[in-house]
């Protein structure tokens, strides 16, 4: 829980800055980035469960 807390402020601070400043925001659209941070989540999941379950 901490680090989810640790990035959300790093992630508000890095959003300020650059809207101050009059930079575009360093992130992707907001649903093709969420969906792609889940599909590497997932991909990383699946790729421990596969060699839990046949390579130990």
């Amino acid at each position: 829980m901490n680090e989810i807390l640790l990035a959300v402020v790093a992630g508000a601070i890095v959003g300020f800055f650059f809207s101050a400043i009059k930079l575009p925001l360093p992130a992707p659209p907001v649903l093709s980035g969420i969906m792609g941070i889940v599909g590497i989540y997932l991909g990383g999941m699946a790729y421990q469960a596969v060699i839990e379950r046949f390579f130990s």
